[in-house]
């Protein structure tokens, strides 16, 4: 049966004897969801290297944007999608919703066998691949109404830190898939490449043939038995605290569509306000900063002022707002789930534009366009970082649940803002050589490092906002930190894009590590303080 009258984890006898194995279904079907959801949002970092490498005519700061949009747009979904589970049940939820993201999966598929493709279908794909990164708020949220307080910092984990293994399965999956016609005549005609390409298990060569059109089709082999799976396995819960009043299935279909239409509507007019007319924006440069305020500001607002029960329902969820915590959990999940997410989505890009190019000076100048043969393959070293962040994840939980979650999120503070300032001096010294891959082992440890510190501290946030928030609200405070943190997608692909191009990458670094200093400030006054209202929750 698909709905739960009943449901009472607190319950030890409860839990035992029926609780735990419904729990744990729920939550294994779950994890593979969300694992679609981030590949599919986040599959442009890996998309965006091989249209380089294959000679798409755009410039490199235009296919940063493609991230950027596709990060924004993830993250202000997350805003309706952290309200899905009350209003719509979990099952009908994580059904829909993933779903959806066979819309862009094909259309990247069919839009990549042209390269001359105008940038507009590109941006608008990767606006809808926003849809993957809406679900993550949805399927924490659901998640956590699964499982008891003292297993939650666990049960969070392995389904954000597995989920997010989604990033390295694509970072993966892909370049494999694009070596050969895996679907037949629906891989399109083989482009040739024209700078080498790579794979997990070494280089390949340019005048190799390669089927980008895979990057997108792929996804159909995983999204068709995951419907399956989530419409005959996974519950809704319809006891008071989580989904009382849901209605049919179909109904419930309906309003995931209107409420990520406001979403989508919010982030691409922020996009237009942002981008220049080259990229097919405004070209009015409202700075990024002041966009984000106007998209999550907006989108809050129009999602409150929807007709009727749906209105008044998320007027009562929003008490979240009336709580200080949400706002300082909200700072604190940014540094670590934000810099997980950004640097997922920026992080191949990255080594091939600072490390795939020479940097030398011509005629008193310095030029960033000259291939270097002996740079490292972005496609077969980006995976490890986000491999590293989502398998350290539910240790980060496990150890947050023994030693409490702000205690260990301080630690892993202190290891961000160093390994973050070795990034940049290695990225400085990197950007201004002619052999820039002298540089890149200490640059990648570093940035290993990094991920690892994200995916610990990412872990144990979970655990200290199911033991500071009640149980009503965790759900939809998981679900808007969620959202908040996600726009580290966008963020973080922007300022990188902009300080290459400026040729100081080192500046976003640094910046980040400043960050990463004040919420160690933050951290330690509201939850490591012993005069404080919680002391390492």
């Amino acid at each position: 049966m698909s709905d739960l009258q009943k449901w009472d984890p607190e319950d030890k006898q409860f839990w035992e004897d029926e609780g735990k194995k419904i729990a744990n279904r729920n939550l294994w079907i779950s994890i593979p969801s969300l694992l679609a959801g981030f590949a599919v949002w986040l599959y442009w970092g890996v998309i965006t290297v091989q249209m380089l490498n294959l000679g798409f005519p755009f410039e490199k700061a235009e296919l940063f944007t493609l991230m950027a949009i596709a990060g924004l747009t993830g993250a202000t979904l997350r805003i309706p999608s952290s309200f899905f589970i009350r209003l719509c049940g979990g099952r009908n939820t994580i059904f829909f919703t993933t779903a959806l993201l066979m819309i862009p999966a094909v259309g990247a598929g069919f839009a990549l066998q042209n390269p001359n493709a105008p940038l507009w279908q590109f941006q608008l794909l990767a606006l809808l691949s926003g849809f993957g990164g809406g679900n993550f708020a949805s399927s924490m949220s659901n998640i956590s109404f699964f499982f008891p307080k003292r297993q939650q910092g666990l049960a969070l984990g392995l389904n954000a830190g597995l989920g997010n293994f989604g990033v390295t399965t694509m970072q993966i999956v892909v370049p494999l898939f694009m070596t050969f016609a895996a679907f037949g005549a629906l891989s399109g005609d083989p482009m040739q490449l024209i700078n080498s390409s790579g794979t997990l298990i070494g280089k390949i060569p340019a005048g190799t043939e390669s089927y980008i059109s895979n990057a997108g089709f792929v996804w159909m082999l995983v999204l068709v038995p995951l419907l399956l799976l989530t419409w005959f396995g996974m519950n809704n819960i319809r006891t008071e605290e989580v989904s009382p009043n849901i209605g049919s299935p179909l109904s419930s279909f309906a309003l995931i569509i209107v409420m990520l239409s406001i979403g989508l509507v919010t982030a691409s007019s922020g996009l237009w306000l942002m981008l220049p007319e080259s990229a097919n924006g405004s070209g009015f440069g409202v700075p990024k900063e002041i966009v984000l305020v106007l998209v999550v500001t907006l989108t809050v607002l129009l999602l409150k002022f929807l007709p009727g029960s749906i209105g008044q329902s998320l007027t009562r969820q929003y008490k979240i707002f009336n709580n200080k915590n949400t706002w300082i959990m909200s700072v604190i999940y940014t540094m670590t789930f934000g810099s997980f997410i950004g640097f997922a989505a920026s992080f191949p890009l990255a080594i091939k534009v600072i490390f795939g190019y020479s940097h030398i000076m011509v005629d008193g100048t310095m030029t960033h366009d000259v291939i270097n043969p002996n740079g490292p393959s972005a496609l077969m070293y980006a995976w490890m970082g986000p491999f590293i962040g989502a398998l350290i994840r539910p240790v980060g939980g496990w150890m947050a649940d023994k030693l409490g979650g702000a205690f260990i999120t301080q630690i892993c503070s202190f290891v961000m803002i160093g390994s973050a300032l070795g990034v940049a001096y290695y990225m400085k010294a990197a950007y201004q050589s002619a052999t820039p891959e002298e540089y890149f082992m200490p640059f990648f440890m570093l940035f290993l490092l990094l991920f690892a510190a994200t995916g610990i501290a990412n872990g144990s946030t979970f655990r200290t906002i199911a033991q500071v928030f009640p149980k009503e609200q965790v759900g939809p405070v998981l679900g808007w930190t969620s959202a908040v943190a996600a726009y580290g997608a966008f963020y973080i692909p922007q300022v990188l894009g902009e300080q290459i191009k400026a040729t100081t990458p080192e500046v976003a670094l640094i910046g980040f590590a400043v960050f990463y200093g004040v919420c160690v400030l933050i951290n330690y006054w509201f939850y490591l303080r012993k005069g404080g209202e919680f002391y390492n929750p």
